[in-house]
């Protein structure tokens, strides 16, 4: 069993106003504090025109504006930022549940697991994907699993727990793609790497609060190309 002291969130976010505050406060501060687990909460914030930066600040958080574009840019930015020993990461908008994210790093601690991916379709609530989303979703899957033999539901997670050393045994951060592809690229690196131990787990997905940002089909078709080049190469 490792022992930890602190835990970093890392959250991209983009004009979140409205889901930002809920999303920080849903964590479970007095677990954090009963098990002496400092936590840290970064944003990664792509030069929002609204109030997200001013309520994360308010929520504690540490803001790190990243004006350059994309959903990997904010993570290679954001994770040689972190001081923690486990990073987690999700979207700012609510729809990830971070009121279990204790229970995530607890099964990480004692199972001895060094990455750990949610899986949102084990309980997606009403409303929270669209039926084209969901489509491209399955074929996101299907396709990464037939192309890199990596046996998980859900691909396009966007909330993981993991070891902030796995990075060590991965492609360099800023190889990794710096849009959508980011995602399922991450998975492939830690499922693929046999020095780590990679696993996914039933988690949830609820509606989404804000306006909704993902392009489906041409997020979804960015991400097909992305599954198919990196396998050629």
């Amino acid at each position: 069993m490792i022992y930890i002291t602190k835990i970093s969130v890392v959250l991209p976010s983009l004009n979140e106003e409205k889901g930002i505050g809920k999303t920080i406060d849903s964590i479970n501060k007095k677990y954090f504090k009963k098990n002496k687990w400092d936590l840290e909460i970064i944003i990664v914030d792509g030069n929002s025109k609204d109030k997200t930066q001013e309520i994360a600040k308010s929520k504690g958080a540490k803001v790190i504006v990243e004006k350059r574009k994309g959903y990997g840019r904010a993570y290679k930015t954001g994770f040689p930022k972190v001081s923690g020993d486990i990073i987690v990461t999700g979207d700012a908008d609510a729809t990830y549940p971070f009121e279990k994210i204790h229970l995530y790093i607890k099964k990480l601690i004692d199972e001895n697991l060094d990455f750990i991916t949610t899986d949102r379709f084990a309980q997606l609530a009403h409303g929270s994907m669209s039926a084209k989303h969901y489509f491209g979703n399955i074929v996101l899957n299907l396709t990464l699993r037939i192309l890199f033999f990596v046996k998980i539901r859900d691909s396009q997670s966007g909330m993981w727990i993991f070891k902030k050393n796995t990075l060590d045994y991965i492609q360099p951060l800023e190889d990794f793609n710096d849009g959508m592809p980011f995602s399922e690229e991450i998975k492939i690196e830690m499922f693929k790497s046999k020095k780590l131990k990679s696993v996914e787990i039933p988690s949830t997905l609820y509606t989404r609060v804000g306006a909704v940002k993902l392009e489906s089909f041409k997020d979804g078709w960015r991400n097909f190309k992305f599954l198919c080049k990196k396998r050629i190469n």
